[in-house]
C-alpha cells in the first residue's frame, strides 16, 4: 500500500490553566490527548464529535497554528513538528486552511484580488502584483464567482461568497493539503450544498486531500473517505465512512448517529438519549473518558483506558467491549 500523505502519531495539545495574580498554572485543559489516524493521498478524513471534543486544536496542530506539546505530523515522510522557521514556511505552501468563519478570516482593509494573491507573492509563485491579480481572477472563476469581483472587499459579499474566496485563497498555492474547519457550519444549508460540491469537485481536479472538521453527520455523509471520532480528546472510533454509518462498534458512535435526523441516513436505529454532560476536559475521568455517560459501563471501563482494537480492515474501536470481539453491540437494543 502507498505511504498515507499525512500520518499523525500520539499527537498532544494541552491548554495551562492559570489562577490568581502572580498566574500560578493550577491544571491543564487536555484538548488532544494523544491522537494518531492517517490521511491518504487524495482522500477526505472527516473528523466528528460534540462540541468541546478537540476536534479544531486538532487540526490547527496539525498545521502548526497552535503549537502541539508533543507528538508526530509526518507529511510527505517529513516530520512538520521538527521543522525550524524557514523548513517550515516552505511546507506551509502545501498545506492550508479553511476557517468556519468566512468573515473574519478575511482582512477586511484588502481588496478580494490582494487576499488571494498574497500567498501567490510569498511563496514566489508568480513575479510581481500584476500577476497575482490576474492569477487571482482565474481562481474566482473557479471557484464560480466572477473575475472582476478582485477589486471589491470582503464586506461586499454574502457569507457564501465570502466562503468561496476562502477556498480560492487555499488553493491559490497548489497546495496537497487543506484543513476544513467546520468551513460549511456558518452557511444556509443550500449554500452548504453548493460550497461541498465545490469541495469535492476541486478535490478530483486538483488531487487534494482535506481532513474536515465537523460536527454534521450530514455533511459526513455527503463528502467523507474515512471518518474519525472524538471524545474528550482522544479518538474513539475511526473506520472508512460506509462502515461506519453501517455499521458502527463505539457507544459513542452509536449515540451520536442515533441523534441525526433518520431522513438523512435512513437509518433505522433506536434514538439513543446519552444521561449526564460532556465532562470537564480540565479533569477527564479516570479509565474510559466515555463511562460516565455509556449504558453499557462495567467495572473496567472505571479504571482502564481502552486500547484501539481492529474490528475489520481499516475500522479501529476503542472500547474494553470489543478485545477479542468484532461484531457491534447495539447500546439500544435493536
Amino acid at each position: 500500500m502507498p505511504e498515507p500523505l499525512l500520518r499523525v502519531r500520539d499527537l498532544v495539545k494541552h491548554f495551562p490553566v492559570f489562577k490568581g495574580i502572580f498566574r500560578r498554572q493550577v491544571g491543564a485543559v487536555r484538548a488532544v490527548d494523544g491522537i494518531s489516524f492517517d490521511v491518504p493521498e487524495q482522500s477526505t478524513v472527516a473528523m466528528v464529535g460534540e462540541s468541546g471534543c478537540g476536534k479544531t486544536t486538532a487540526g490547527r496542530a496539525i498545521l502548526r497554528l497552535v503549537e502541539p506539546d508533543s507528538g508526530q505530523v509526518l507529511f510527505q515522510g517529513k516530520d512538520l513538528l521538527a521543522q525550524g522557521p524557514d523548513e517550515l514556511r516552505a511546507t506551509r505552501r502545501n498545506l492550508q486552511i479553511i476557517f468556519q468563519d468566512p468573515f473574519s478570516s478575511l482582512n477586511p482593509r484588502q481588496t478580494v484580488g490582494q487576499i488571494i494573491g498574497s500567498g501567490l507573492l510569498l511563496h514566489g509563485i508568480v513575479p510581481n502584483a500584476r500577476a497575482a491579480e490576474d492569477e487571482a481572477k482565474r481562481l474566482l472563476e473557479k471557484v464560480g464567482l466572477q473575475k472582476s469581483y478582485t477589486s471589491r472587499y470582503p464586506h461586499e459579499f454574502s457569507g457564501g461568497q465570502r466562503q468561496r474566496i476562502g477556498i480560492a485563497r487555499a488553493i491559490a498555492v497548489k497546495p496537497k493539503f487543506i484543513v476544513c474547519d467546520e468551513a460549511v457550519s456558518a452557511l444556509d444549508v443550500s449554500v452548504q450544498a453548493q460550497v461541498l460540491n465545490l469541495l469535492l469537485d476541486l478535490k478530483e481536479e486538483l488531487g487534494l486531500s482535506y481532513l474536515f472538521v465537523t460536527h454534521d453527520l450530514g455533511v459526513v455523509r455527503h463528502i467523507a473517505d474515512h471518518v474519525v471520532v472524538m471524545y474528550l480528546g482522544e479518538i474513539v472510533e475511526a473506520a472508512p465512512r460506509p462502515a461506519l454509518f453501517a455499521a458502527p462498534f463505539h457507544p459513542y458512535t452509536q449515540a451520536l448517529l442515533s441523534s441525526a435526523p433518520r431522513a438523512d441516513f435512513g437509518l433505522k436505529r433506536k434514538r439513543v438519549i446519552l444521561q449526564g454532560d460532556v465532562p470537564n476536559p480540565k479533569n477527564p475521568p479516570s479509565g474510559c473518558r466515555f463511562h460516565t455517560r455509556c449504558p453499557l459501563v462495567f467495572d473496567r471501563c472505571r479504571s482502564q483506558d481502552p486500547a484501539a482494537h481492529t474490528v475489520a480492515p481499516g475500522h479501529t474501536v476503542a472500547c474494553h467491549l470489543y478485545e477479542g470481539r468484532t461484531e457491534p453491540v447495539d447500546i439500544a437494543g435493536g
